[in-house]
């Protein structure tokens, strides 16, 4: 036999990718779980030729907007904390860097997915093709070069045989802990149809299995003995809590020392809601409880998490004689805030911070207190989430209805706009992973496809979006793609006229409503239409109907359970009201000079906060 095998270079692609596998839960399962593929004359001649030989070993599926079957993309390998993952292939053009807002999503939550987007010729010869963008002073330019910034990994494939090199180091960073993320490979469309000899044991299976590295013993001690000092310790626990398969460790840690816990929006869930040390979430959407405790504590130990500004309260929220241990399993996000790093696996390092703290313990007042706390917090979320009967029910109402109808092993799905700050603090989640936010890039538009690709992952699972009316016109083509693919999925759109967070922000600001809300913009006498999201919904393929207050929400949600199909529920809202208790303070610039007399006010507010934030730098 041959020891090469000539393939088409879209063909090798494919095949290598089916050769990578993934043990999971003892079984060894591939690693790409199929390719969401809008074909074009960029890859239907090459790239599609060579997925429809391997249909039945990487299933290809065909979504209605290529930002959306990425956004899908994401939430099946973040639902599955990064131990799947899929490819995603538009042609050159306008259905490639369709998928560059998706990629820095992807980017941003540290999420791997395989970008490979068509490209224009290599060989020039048909030069300038259709959709091709040229640029005046460099002709190794093309659109796709806008993957660059986005991607942790890039390469143009010029050649057949740059695909030895190229598709190891792609797979190198998909599955790396550390430089894990969206990788683009720029498939040149003529490119993709030359053939090679290609090696076989280029095609050899593989199976990857997660590497852990265990924390640096002298940076270990150093935060032993710092966190031994400590009287007034708080826990932030990130994201990195589930990727790396450490709950139960970050668990016994707490339990242990009786440790206060706040969460950040990717690491929501790392505790069940009802645990004794969980005081919810933390930040500029976080519970009054951890966010008491942020402002008092003498040490952080932050566990997985980027740090980024919502976490820190624009890092005017940790007090500024508190001591941070950073523990994270990249430097890069280690070192932030100035804080101890220790650089290493959670699952790993977590087990030897327990053990060499050894009889250490908080001060009984400090455990006291976050008890308390806790408590009351956990009043006031029922308090938010009750109906209140109201005309138009608030955020926080339909959160309420829409938890209490969710079951055990049930998944909330949301991003932009006022939710996640909502369900950040109130939602209650019940198991690891039944809090589903895209709140890194906070990408208007992931809610529905998002909720397809958790899905796909969770088929088990009820899996409720909550939408907002704004995201929603966004991008909603993804309800057919749901009810194509029998991924059922429960929306809830929550239809307040406009962008309600924004114009909430902007009155924060001191300034007028203005081009947030539908009855602010410019348009015509008779105003913005009343939509019917219902009946959009329904001309998609999915059952739905429209609803009026908390009780007609909650049947409804009964009815949506049951159906075999996507279920759509709309429901008019209050746009301003909000949830008071717990936040803090976030760094939104306002004018510095300005006709308005409630600009300046809101100006003077904000630079007593940038006071305390320059103290934390």
């Amino acid at each position: 036999m041959s020891d090469s095998l000539r393939l088409t270079m879209a063909q090798a692609v494919v095949r290598y990718l089916n050769a990578q596998k993934v043990e999971l839960d003892g079984e060894i399962l591939p690693l790409f779980a199929g390719c969401w593929a809008i074909f074009g004359h960029g890859n239907v001649a090459g790239l599609g030729e060579a997925l429809y030989q391997a249909r039945e070993q990487l299933p290809t599926y065909r979504a209605h907007n290529e930002q959306a079957m990425a956004h899908a993309a994401i939430a099946y390998t973040k639902t599955l904390e990064r131990r799947r993952m899929m490819v995603c292939t538009a042609s050159a053009g306008p259905g490639s860097t369709n998928m560059v807002t998706a990629c820095a999503v992807a980017h941003v939550n540290r999420l791997p997915v395989l970008f490979l987007p068509g490209d224009t010729f290599a060989t020039r010869l048909p030069d300038p093709v259709l959709q091709q963008v040229e640029n005046f002073h460099d002709h190794t330019l093309t659109s796709n070069d806008c993957f660059k910034p986005v991607s942790r990994f890039f390469d143009r494939i010029t050649r057949p045989e740059q695909l030895l090199t190229a598709l190891p180091q792609a797979l190198r960073v998909l599955t790396d802990p550390v430089e894990c993320g969206p990788v683009t490979l720029a498939l040149p469309q003529d490119v993709q149809t030359m053939a090679y000899d290609f090696p076989r044991r280029l095609f050899v299976e593989k199976v990857h299995r997660p590497r852990r590295q265990a924390a640096d013993a002298d940076e270990l001690a150093s935060a032993i003995a710092l966190l031994r000092e400590a009287r007034q310790p708080l826990v932030i626990a990130g994201g990195g809590v589930h990727y790396a398969g450490a709950r139960d460790a970050l668990a016994a840690l707490v339990e242990r020392y009786r440790l206060p816990v706040g969460e950040t929006q990717a690491g929501k869930g790392a505790l069940p809601w009802d645990h004794a040390h969980n005081l919810g979430s933390i930040g500029v959407t976080g519970s009054a409880a951890a966010n008491a405790l942020a402002e008092e504590a003498d040490l952080i130990l932050a566990v997985g998490t980027r740090l980024g500004d919502f976490t820190s309260g624009s890092r005017a929220l940790i007090s500024p004689r508190a001591r941070l241990v950073s523990l994270n399993v990249a430097a890069f996000d280690a070192i932030k805030h100035h804080g101890q790093a220790v650089v290493g696996d959670a699952a790993l390092t977590l087990p030897a911070l327990a053990e060499g703290l050894d009889d250490w313990q908080p001060a009984p007042a400090w455990i006291e207190r976050a008890a308390h706390l806790r408590k009351a917090w956990n009043r006031s979320v029922e308090l938010a989430t009750r109906d209140r009967g109201t005309d138009l029910p608030s955020d926080a109402e339909v959160i309420g209805a829409v938890n209490r109808a969710a079951g055990e092993r049930d998944i909330v799905v949301a991003a932009a706009g006022g939710l996640p700050g909502e369900l950040h603090k109130l939602w209650r989640t019940r198991h690891p992973r039944g809090y589903h936010l895209e709140y890194g890039y906070s990408c208007m538009g992931y809610e529905l496809a998002g909720g397809i690709g958790t899905k796909m992952a969770s088929p088990a699972s009820n899996v409720f979006v909550m939408v907002g009316d704004g995201a929603y016109l966004m991008l909603n083509s993804e309800i057919a793609t749901s009810v194509m693919l029998g991924h059922k999925i429960i929306a809830v759109v929550l239809d307040n006229r406009g962008f309600g967070c924004i114009h909430r922000l902007q009155q924060a600001c001191g300034g007028p409503g203005f081009n947030n809300l539908l009855d602010d913009c410019l348009g015509t006498a008779e105003g913005a239409p009343r939509i019917d999201f219902a009946a959009h919904a329904a001309a998609l393929g999915a059952r739905s109907e429209t609803v009026s207050g908390i009780p007609e929400l909650e049947a409804a949600l009964t009815r949506a359970k049951a159906s075999p199909i996507s279920y759509v529920i709309a429901l008019d809202t209050d746009p301003l009201a909000t949830t008071e208790e717990g936040g803090a303070w976030w760094d939104v610039a306002v004018a510095e000079v300005s006709a308005r007399e409630e600009v300046g006010e809101a100006r003077h507010r904000y630079e007593e906060h940038k006071t305390r934030q320059w103290h934390n730098r």
